[in-house]
């Protein structure tokens, strides 16, 4: 039969044409086909933004904290590490005094990221009232944690549906340079504008009750234009990837961006091993003229970050781009930039566990303003921080090199297929929601007051300075035994979401367990 793709075959058929015509694209468009497609039944860009970048955590935890300490409605904050250390005390400290004023303060953390939080740390925030959510904590089995892979590694916070953070830094003390030679090199960005209502409503549908559609929740934030006022001139679009419905979208706004490039590209990104097709672009840049520059880790806070990253600087290199060894400390960035528009910035590394796996959010942002200020900062690391490597630096080609170079790449080019054999439970969101304020008036507390305070204390109890799965359990019976009475007390409950299909843990090292580092 002779194909639809008649005569001299164009460059790239409309979405339109190919529905209407009933056609049917050659095989080298497909991936051009699906990035087209993503732009229209995704999420949106947003205009009129204002976007602000935030280096290390010297510049982003005062803001947060500040932008906390004047909330007056709500607060919502997803992160995949807080630690009780300085800088998780001063957290909880700010949730407090936010709490106290009334405010709606709803805060998400990873089961494998924070499993240390200590009963009193969490007793604390539930009983002055913040709905305290646990993603998918599980028990240890012979005393290795078993909820390694899909995790939630977004770092986000939504203040008052008016101004939002989205970045890679969590809520430790290795973000600060005071900590030391392992103090972590990382971005995030504040936003205000139209931008903000998307993210608001992404963050609302992630602790979403139970019964809730979420699926539509999340479809329908995307869908709805900003209600913000318009705060700056920035394009900006908020991308999330998922193990349901987006399970690439982040990924695949780099590739169009690469391609798209026509003087330079710039990435930063802690762990480096992403996909095939990726990396396809990165040499077909390189290969057409386009500067290409990648900084990576050459002190890692994991040594597999720079052997893995290490085997693919054969392929690299021989393509024309250049590699940037940072070698001040840990590299914890996930940020990237083309030409002198584009960027994107997020909890997102360039790793098969962020890229086929975890829950990651970016923001692609289209602003020269902010693609300057960003280009600054990675100039600056590139020509005082950093080792070159270029051409002359390439590996000596072998026959051992060829063998695992050939290994390495069918491996990045069938990974994204094979995550989905991976463990794939049900993720649990199990939640401290406390039925009443705890807040004291001056006369007394009221009995529902005295039953919050009286599950915090069972929390306490249960162990005095134990992890935060223990902190959980003790926490729910606390909660059987109050609704037993017929008393208010904290309600805590499992909602379930739909099995995953793939999803991984992203490619840093912020959280240091008795099992080794994770990316963070």
């Amino acid at each position: 039969m002779k194909s639809a793709w008649c005569g001299p075959r164009p460059r790239l058929r409309s979405f339109a044409d190919l529905v209407l015509r009933g056609g049917s694209f050659p095989r080298r468009h497909t991936d051009a086909l699906s990035d087209f497609q993503d732009f229209f039944v995704k999420p949106q860009w947003r205009d009129g933004n204002r976007i602000s970048l935030l280096e290390n955590g010297e510049q982003f935890f005062p803001r947060v904290f500040e932008a906390i300490d004047a909330a007056r409605r709500e607060v919502l904050l997803e992160t995949f590490i807080w630690f009780d250390d300085v800088v998780g005390r001063a957290l909880q400290a700010v949730l407090l005094r936010a709490a106290k004023r009334g405010v709606a303060i709803d805060v998400m953390v990873d089961g494998y990221g924070s499993p240390d939080l200590s009963p009193a740390f969490i007793g604390a925030l539930t009983a002055a009232g913040v709905r305290f959510h646990l993603f998918d904590p599980r028990r240890k089995v012979f005393g290795f944690r078993t909820n390694l892979f899909r995790r939630m590694h977004r770092k986000i916070v939504v203040v008052d549906a008016e101004r939002a953070f989205v970045g890679g830094i969590n809520y430790a003390a290795d973000h600060l340079l005071d900590y030391g030679a392992e103090a972590k090199q990382d971005y995030a960005a504040e936003l205000e504008g139209p931008i903000v209502d998307d993210i608001h409503r992404f963050a609302r549908s992630a602790i979403a009750p139970p019964g809730s559609n979420r699926r539509w929740r999340q479809r329908e934030a995307g869908a709805r234009p900003g209600s913000r006022p318009t705060r700056g001139t920035a394009q900006i679009l908020f991308v999330t990837r998922d193990n349901r419905d987006h399970r690439d979208d982040i990924e695949r706004h780099y590739r169009v961006a690469i391609r798209s490039a026509r003087r330079e590209v710039i990435i930063a990104n802690a762990y480096f091993f992403p996909g095939y097709r990726l990396l396809r672009e990165l040499r077909r840049a390189a290969r057409r003229g386009v500067s290409v520059h990648l900084i990576l880790q050459g002190q890692p806070d994991m040594p597999i970050v720079k052997i893995a990253a290490g085997l693919l600087y054969d392929y690299l290199l021989n393509s024309g781009v250049t590699i940037h060894e940072y070698l001040a400390r840990p590299l914890h960035g996930k940020v990237a930039l083309t030409d002198d528009e584009w960027a994107t910035i997020g909890s997102s590394n360039l790793d098969p566990l962020s890229l086929s796996l975890n829950l990651e959010a970016n923001v692609m942002v289209r602003d020269p303003g902010f693609n300057r200020q960003l280009r600054g900062s990675l100039q600056n690391l590139m020509a005082h921080h950093c080792e070159r490597l270029g051409l002359a630096d390439a590996p000596r080609r072998t026959l051992w090199r060829a063998l695992v170079g050939a290994f390495v790449f069918h491996f990045l080019r069938r990974f994204p297929a094979w995550a989905g054999w991976l463990p794939a439970h049900a993720h649990r969101l199990t939640s401290l929601t406390p039925r009443a304020s705890p807040m004291h008036a001056a006369s007394g507390a009221t009995a529902e007051t005295r039953s919050v305070a009286q599950a915090s204390e069972d929390v306490i109890a249960a162990t005095a300075s134990g992890p935060t799965q223990s902190a959980v359990v003790a926490a729910e019976a606390s909660n059987e035994r109050t609704a037993a009475e017929g008393a208010p007390g904290s309600d805590a409950s499992e909602s379930g979401e739909a099995r995953d299909k793939g999803g991984r843990p992203e490619g840093g090292a912020d959280r240091v367990s008795e099992q080794g580092s994770y990316p963070s």
